[in-house]
């Protein structure tokens, strides 16, 4: 379940990348329950972005911004109050991270949401029920 964070240059120390993203993943498994599944820990994935300074953009102007993203099969975060708790808690994460290079308004998170049994992992393609069935297994 690929995270990514954007952001600009000197928006985020690398212990702050590496913090950012150990606590948006500890977040997503929470969030569901899964906090130290074998099977679901290690799937989340994904990479920090760093874009040069001045390429970043806010009403079509350069901006320091940055976006976290989540890329999920479809049962994920399936109440609006999970989708508030991911987007209200990532930010202060994000925010934190910044240490104020970045204003919170500034901050922008989303959810995308994979086609139904078009999740891979490993070079096997998983069903919404065998993606659950290997979650409980572990």
């Amino acid at each position: 379940m690929p995270i990514q964070i954007i952001v600009p240059e000197g928006a985020l120390t690398p212990a702050g990348e590496a913090e950012a993203f150990r606590k948006l993943t500890d977040l997503l498994l929470r969030l569901h329950g899964l906090s130290g599944n074998t099977f679901m820990t290690p799937n989340v994935i994904g990479e920090v972005t760093v874009v040069p300074k001045g390429r970043t953009f806010s009403g079509g102007r350069p901006a320091d911004i940055a976006i976290f993203e989540l890329k999920v099969p479809s049962f994920v975060l399936p109440t609006q109050e999970l989708k508030d708790a991911w987007i209200a808690e990532g930010t202060t994460i994000i925010e934190n991270a910044a240490a104020g290079r970045i204003k919170r308004e500034h901050i922008f998170g989303n959810v995308n949401y994979a086609v139904e049994g078009a999740w891979g992992i490993g070079g096997k393609a998983y069903s919404n029920a065998d993606l659950g069935s290997a979650v409980a297994a572990a």
